[in-house]
């Protein structure tokens, strides 16, 4: 009866907290500037919950509330006057609304209404991306303007400057994403990775999102959170997940923090610039000095990157919670955490058993940039550790794979190179407790574009792209491959991250209708789709078994399969045609004789042999019980 009275109470007083709502939803209140999370959810897997309250020597105030199944549990004071920490356990009981904290110091009562969300029905069982999936990397401001209006916003730094490729903003933002929505579905991806959307109010150099200034707002250069929420929502009515790009290595310079600090601590090396050395096995090596992992691990990026000390426990508390926030109030399918090794080592450990605990099927995956597979698998979950570490972290980007086929595809054959170093560098399988879970890119917003790097061939971009969506992975193309957008062949991310054609009034080539493509990249567009679309209705290529063969005379096959069917791929590099007996692959193909080519949809005759045409990849579909 009580928890009744109290519900009628708050909305006979709604009318009086409007304008106190709308303060509260500004994150700024007479007295308080900010109370981060700014929502939360009742049902969580975790009751507790932490407030950073940020204002005018709030810490001078006693924080209280009455709410049914809501209480504080403790209220911690730092160095820093204008923040307080408020700690809160949230009972299953307790029921969605708005809360009323109250701030008091004798007769001064600050109020501010905290609001508790119910939560989207199934969200703790949520299933993020896996093998069945394919991710296209964009970067939003380089991908589509689909609103003029908001490509410069007064109090922004960095202003509209699209003459410049390398540093400027050119005003891609979500309403292009959304614009293109059915572009992207009908190309037949199943997930979108955009870089960072958070806001990044640095003076200059700010395109790219990963220095953030706010981690709870969208970027107003992009939109606003509601904005990307819509975005969500209307990507996953058409078949396509969101994974969001999350930085806790680092943030921008001009982060709000960074003028008024929590405490001393918050930033590594206590707010001063100490340079990371960018010693990636000073984790994971026995032998390493304890001051070379720490320069690794809290050194910066840059000066404009401060490093975030997660050794804090505020701080850490604070990255845990922000990361839930987003996946929760976005509906979110998935994360990606830049720079992942570069944060603390125990922290890592905390945060990705905390965001699997609330949602166990929610993949997650790190950037580890290493060709290393010792280093990468270091951080996978299931790993197991001399030294006792304990990682939940289920997913890393492969970059060892990544690297090994650009390389095998441009090098000449030899015992250890071309597509014999590809072979081998599969056989690393074996230092990750779950390969298939990896992602597997042919290129990202860092790297050379794959075009360029594999020497502006076509055919080889094609046995590139054949690879990745079909190796035991989960799949990441990057916006541009699929019309061989190009770059320099030394890293220049102002050439790797060029504006999508079509995506601004006015552009002369339109990669979304196809207007002005050259036959070369409406072919590859078109192979690209064809081959999307094909791996959407593949079990053996999401979840199958695999086994391949040494690469024999240019060739490399492999194959992919299940109880139902079985894929065969042979990479060709030689500028002839290959004809190889089938006999060879006995353990796999014996007792099949006929076989049908998914690029050309022909029947194929693989009783004795079969034949690759010239610089080519074949790909084949052998069904188990076809008579």
């Amino acid at each position: 009866m009580f928890t009744k009275l109290f519900f009628a109470l708050c909305a006979t007083l709604s009318a009086g907290w409007s304008a106190t709502a709308h303060a509260a939803a500004d994150n700024t209140m007479p007295g308080i500037e900010r109370i981060e999370p700014s929502s939360w959810w009742v049902g969580m897997k975790s009751d507790q919950l932490q407030l950073m309250v940020h204002g005018k020597n709030i810490a001078d105030f006693t924080p209280e509330l009455s709410y049914p199944g809501v209480r504080i549990e403790s209220v911690q004071r730092v160095e820093n006057r204008n923040y307080v920490f408020v700690n809160l356990t949230i009972k299953p009981s307790a029921h969605a609304g708005k809360l009323l904290l109250q701030f008091k110091k004798a007769a001064e009562v600050i109020s501010y209404p905290y609001e508790l969300l119910a939560r989207t029905a199934g969200s703790a069982s949520r299933h993020g991306f896996n093998g069945a999936d394919v991710i296209l990397n964009l970067m939003p401001d380089r991908f589509a303007n689909g609103n003029p209006g908001n490509d410069n916003v007064a109090g922004f730094a960095d202003p509209l400057n699209r003459a410049s490729n390398e540093a400027g903003r050119h005003g891609g933002d979500i309403e292009g994403i959304i614009d293109h929505l059915d572009y992207i579905a009908d190309m037949g991806y199943t997930m979108i990775w955009p870089t960072p959307l958070t806001e990044n109010n640095q003076d200059s150099y700010s395109y790219h999102g990963y220095s953030a200034t706010d981690t709870y707002k969208v970027d107003a250069r992009f939109g606003n959170n509601e904005e990307f929420k819509r975005m969500v929502a209307l990507a996953r009515k058409k078949g396509l997940g969101v994974i969001q790009d999350i930085v806790l290595n680092h943030i921008g310079s001009n982060h709000w923090w960074m003028k008024d600090m929590p405490m001393k601590d918050w930033i590594s090396y206590d707010g001063k610039f100490v340079a990371t050395n960018h010693a990636h096995s000073s984790v994971s090596d026995p032998y390493a000095s304890e001051d070379d992992r720490l320069t690794f691990t809290g050194g910066w990026f840059t000066e404009n990157m401060p490093d975030m000390n997660q050794r804090n426990p505020f701080v850490a508390t604070y990255q845990i919670q922000n990361a839930i926030w987003w996946v929760e109030y976005a509906d979110l399918s998935g994360i990606r955490v830049d720079t992942y090794g570069y944060s603390d080592t125990a922290f890592l450990s905390k945060w990705s058993r905390r965001l699997t605990e609330e949602y166990p099927n929610l993949n997650i995956v790190g950037e580890e940039w290493s060709i290393n597979p010792a280093i990468v698998s270091y951080w996978q979950k299931g790993k197991v550790h001399a030294n006792g570490y304990v990682s939940y972290l289920p997913s890393l980007m492969d970059f060892p794979i990544n690297d090994a086929l650009r390389n095998a595809l441009v090098n000449d054959e030899g015992m250890d190179s071309g597509l014999n170093s590809l072979y081998t560098a599969l056989a690393n399988d074996s230092q990750y407790p779950n390969a298939a879970n990896l992602v597997l890119f042919e290129g990202n917003h860092d790297m050379t574009r794959l075009y360029t790097a594999l020497n502006d061939d076509p055919a080889l971009v094609k046995m590139a792209l054949a690879y990745v969506l079909t190796a035991r992975r989960i799949p990441q193309l990057y916006y541009g491959t699929e019309v061989l957008m190009a770059s320099f062949k030394e890293r220049n991310d102002g050439e790797i991250r060029h504006d999508f054609p079509g995506g601004w009034a006015g552009d002369a080539v339109n990669a979304f209708t196809g207007s002005g493509l050259t036959v070369a990249q409406k072919e590859m567009q078109s192979y690209v789709r064809q081959l999307l679309n094909w791996r959407k209705t593949q079990p053996v290529i999401h979840h199958g078994g695999l086994t391949h063969y040494t690469p024999d005379h240019g060739t490399y096959s492999y194959f992919r399969f299940d109880d139902h069917k079985i894929v065969m791929v042979v990479l060709n590099k030689n500028a002839s045609v290959s004809v190889l007996p089938t006999a060879r692959f006995h353990e796999v193909l014996q007792g099949y004789a006929q076989a049908r080519d998914i690029l050309s949809g022909q029947a194929v005759d693989i009783s004795k042999s079969v034949t690759v045409p010239a610089r080519s990849v074949l790909i084949l579909e052998v069904d188990k019980h076809a008579p």
